[in-house]
């Protein structure tokens, strides 16, 4: 008899969500995020993970030890500047994407189902071989910024803009 309770990891890549929330004019709380998602019946959080970069190992200081009273697991990276031939412009960049998908791999016995925050392509190859191990995938981006191919791969696309009742930073 298959065990009722389902193990849920959640991964929020961070920089990704912080454009789409801006992109949406609205932004998400942590809190309320792990709330939503652990509010069925039967849902046992065992993991979230938080990605960002960081432009010097200050930055952020606040919401870093915020998420980690909430529960989360922090991962950051110092931001790199690159030159962007496109705009003729320099960018700052931190991809996690690496450490996003050797969480995901180095914690698959834990977990049942993940919901991942990114719209990132890049994910694609991850989420299918995730899928073929029967974790069940949601993603969670916003119109606009979701690759297909990502969205192609997952079991269960979530517009962030369908959840905002339900996960907005709300000022009490």
């Amino acid at each position: 008899m298959k065990n009722s309770l389902t193990r849920l990891s959640i991964f929020v890549d961070g920089n990704n969500m912080f454009y789409a929330q801006q992109k949406n004019g609205w932004f998400f709380d942590p809190r309320r995020v792990l709330q939503h998602f652990t509010a069925p019946e039967g849902t046992q959080l065992v993991n979230a993970f938080w990605y960002t970069g960081l432009k010097d190992p200050q930055d952020q200081r606040g919401f870093r030890d915020a998420l980690i009273n909430l529960g989360y697991t922090v991962r950051t990276k110092i931001l790199k500047e690159y030159y962007d031939d496109n705009s003729g412009r320099y960018s700052q960049k931190a991809n996690l994407d690496i450490e996003i998908v050797i969480d995901m791999f180095n914690t698959v016995e834990q977990y049942d189902r993940v919901v991942l925050f990114s719209g990132d392509g890049d994910f694609e190859r991850a989420i299918e071989l995730l899928r073929s191990k029967s974790t069940h995938i949601t993603v969670v981006s916003t119109e606009g910024m979701i690759a297909r191919e990502l969205r192609n791969a997952t079991d269960c696309y979530l517009d962030l803009n369908d959840l905002r009742p339900k996960i907005e930073k709300v000022d009490y």
